[in-house]
């Protein structure tokens, strides 16, 4: 990237910046009424999980630079120090709309729709301060372990991201001047962890009028925190929470065993530099002083909340018995068109090539590929990469019970995947003892890429069995976010996956490959190719387009390359959930961009590409964005879609995409997303739209199917011809 009229940093927005723009849009349909209460308190608590996510890890790895003394700017032209401002302005920004949010719409709405969360235990009724008081003893107490703070006892260590309850105490002996026992003497530190083990709010009898009420566990503890501190009277009472760092930094050169490195930073985690400390509005100056002093925390890192702290508990209330008319109808996915379960998986792929569009299609005949290859005598060998898993994974299940089995298995199970190492440590261990063969990764790399390959000993020879994916094998997040998967026999790609295997288990490239395209060594070239060659037609006056959808867009060869392509006259529409540091509208480089994010219930997850190509359509999807990590540090799959049909269903996917005016939000050039204007039009919410699809397209394939088996609708009657 030498300097080019493309390479401005003015024409790059920050990723942090962008970032919590993208966690805003969450928070846009929690304050969207047109969504059901408790769908509302879900997008909530997102925003409070993601914004936890940024600090341990984005603005963790920044203050480390700025500690370094590190001052290289990022593709907008800033330093690390000048990001750090900048995230901690819109970040406490953003806090003050999550909780502006939380008092004035939806603790209000949640009282009208009979649920009440109390917020001051001196309001409970006789009868709710009997259970409350019942609840604690009997379940909260035995559990808790308060710590005090004196010259024979240092400050404690505080967990990562543990709510804990702060106290100022002083012993009853003491008198005060003003003669007062345990009032303005000299007081002491104390603190208590809330249990992360105890359920966050607990269920109180019914209010007179019938309303369903909650009480938090922190109140909980307040109301009786004098029973912990015995000796001693209790002069203030506050919830405080601290982030640390938790970014994983691992020296793989000197990592001899990276399982055992992996460990050892799981529990330096807990215990990293604190990067952000959450506090009760109203805390004591005093006791605010001691733990900014203790926990040697800057101004700008405290942020100081109205209600309760860690509104991820909000996901926990959202499950809530009885509240089921405040929240969204579960979609219940359906079966894949032309897919049955009375046919074996491997002759329906035979027929030609499948594609799988979660979670409006079912994720099962995922699961069902490598459970029937684990009992299938004529399988010789499955091989498969694991990023991320459900906590009870099914095809974790079947590929160590295909190595008991005797087949051949070779799994990858990624253990720098990003807060699910431990998991991922565990199906390593169960998966190494049932005799597969595990890789533990490669060397300076993530490998995210999605694939199975299925090696089947048939008639005619050796066949290979291949599924692709946009998303993990996870049968959990398979129902919440939306992905694409093709499975196919082609031969070419077959020859593609071995290769792959070959590669990520012995390190051999292959001479060419067929179809398949692997970063970081070729998909970087690819895209820029793609791209550059739509740029070439644009300038020969042919027709030129490109459609992208992925959940970010921050690496700056490809939005120069996308630049340029504008500046040529392609017509580019971008689908980018999340992250985008391309700015729309600059004139002269940028005019024929539109940029989309569509944030809805289903969290948006796949990658799907396609470039008119003077007519000779293309269609890509793939593992990976367009991020540096992606294109650079991390094994990710680009594979084409051929099929005629699915090329049609893709282009499909992509059209209701953009025709979405109900969740879509469009990138202005002043960097703000604003809502479609629907006056006038017909509203079309893409997901909604795709689950009554799939419900439709079921139905059909039903009824066709009890036709087709129905003996009285297909017996036929033919007149007998008479002989001339």
């Amino acid at each position: 990237m030498a300097d080019t009229a493309f390479d401005k940093p003015e024409y790059y927005t920050n990723r942090e910046s962008s970032w919590l723009k993208f966690n805003a849009r969450i928070l846009g349909e929690a304050r969207d009424k047109e969504n059901p209460l408790m769908e509302r308190l879900k997008f909530l608590s997102i925003t409070a999980s993601n914004l936890d996510e940024l600090f341990m890890i984005r603005v963790a790895s920044l203050k480390d630079m700025v500690h370094a003394k590190y001052t290289k700017k990022d593709i907008s032209g800033m330093t690390p120090q000048e990001q750090l401002d900048l995230i901690s302005q819109e970040a406490h920004e953003l806090v003050k709309q999550q909780y502006s949010t939380y008092n004035r719409s939806l603790l209000p709405l949640m009282k009208q729709c009979g649920l009440e969360i109390v917020t001051e235990h001196e309001k409970m009724t006789a009868e709710q301060a009997e259970v409350a008081d019942r609840y604690f003893e009997e379940t909260v107490y035995p559990v808790l372990t308060p710590m005090a703070m004196d010259p024979s006892r240092p400050f404690p260590l505080l967990r990562n991201k543990a709510l804990n309850i702060g106290a100022l105490i002083a012993r009853k002996e003491e008198k005060s001047e003003k003669g007062e026992k345990g009032k303005n003497g000299k007081t002491e530190f104390a603190t208590v962890q809330v249990p992360s083990v105890l359920p966050r709010f607990v269920r109180l009898p019914d209010t007179a009028e019938g309303a369903k009420c909650v009480i938090l566990l922190e109140e909980l503890i307040e109301r009786n925190i004098d029973q912990l501190f015995s000796n001693y009277n209790v002069v203030c009472a506050h919830p405080y929470r601290i982030m640390r760092n938790a970014d994983l930094t691992i020296d793989e050169d000197d990592a001899s065993d990276l399982l055992k490195e992996i460990q050892k930073q799981l529990k330096k985690r807990q215990w990293g530099e604190v990067i952000r400390l959450e506090i009760e509005e109203g805390m004591d100056p005093k006791l605010l002083k001691i733990l900014k002093q203790e926990l040697d925390v800057k101004n700008e890192d405290i942020y100081k909340l109205s209600a309760p702290l860690d509104l991820t508990f909000l996901m926990k209330l959202y499950g809530l018995e009885g509240m089921e008319a405040y929240r969204q109808k579960p979609y219940q996915p359906q079966p894949v068109p032309g897919m049955t379960d009375s046919i074996d998986i491997f002759a329906q792929i035979r027929e030609g090539d499948i594609l799988l569009h979660h979670p409006y299609m079912t994720f099962e005949p995922v699961v069902q590929f490598v459970k029937q290859a684990a009992v299938d005598p004529d399988v010789l060998a499955i091989k498969q990469t694991l990023y991320r898993v459900s906590g009870n994974s099914p095809i974790v299940r079947a590929l160590a019970q295909a190595a008991e089995n005797g087949k051949q298995v070779s799994v990858l199970v990624e253990l720098k995947a990003r807060c699910d190492e431990a998991n991922n440590i565990n199906w390593a261990q169960l998966l190494e003892n049932s005799g597969c063969h595990v890789i533990y990764g490669l060397l300076g790399l993530k490998t995210h890429s999605k694939i199975t390959l299925v090696v089947r000993r048939e008639e005619d020879g050796i066949r290979r069995y291949v599924h692709l994916g946009t998303g993990n094998y996870n049968d959990s997040t398979a129902k919440q976010y939306t992905d694409c998967g093709i499975m196919t026999c082609s031969e070419p790609i077959g020859e593609d996956a071995t290769a792959v295997f070959n590669m990520l288990s012995g390190y051999s490239e292959p001479k060419h490959w067929n179809r398949l395209v692997l970063a970081p060594l070729w998909m970087r070239d690819r895209f820029l190719y793609l791209i550059r060659r739509e740029t070439q037609h644009a300038k020969n006056g042919l027709p030129a387009r490109i459609i992208a959808k992925m959940n970010s867009l921050c690496d700056k060869e490809i939005i120069a390359a996308l630049y340029e392509a504008s500046a040529a006259g392609v017509q580019i529409d971008l689908i980018v959930r999340g992250i985008c540091c391309l700015k729309t509208g600059i004139p002269g480089v940028s005019e024929t961009i539109r940029v989309r994010s569509i944030v809805g219930n289903f969290l948006e997850h796949a990658r799907i590409f396609y470039f008119l190509n003077d007519e000779n359509e293309e269609f890509y999807m793939a593992s990976a964005d367009w991020m540096p990590r992606n294109l650079d540090k991390r094994v990710e799959i680009l594979f084409p879609i051929e099929d005629p049909d699915i090329q049609e269903r893709v282009r499909h996917i992509l059209q209701i995409q953009l025709d979405d005016n109900v969740k879509a939000q469009v990138l202005q050039p002043d960097g703000t997303y604003e809502r479609i204007d629907r006056r006038g039009k017909e509203l079309l919410c893409a997901q909604e739209y795709f689950c009554e699809e799939a419900i439709r397209e079921a139905k059909e394939a039903k009824k066709a199917h009890e036709e087709a088996s129905d003996p009285v609708k297909t017996r036929r009657f033919v007149p007998a011809q008479a002989d001339v």
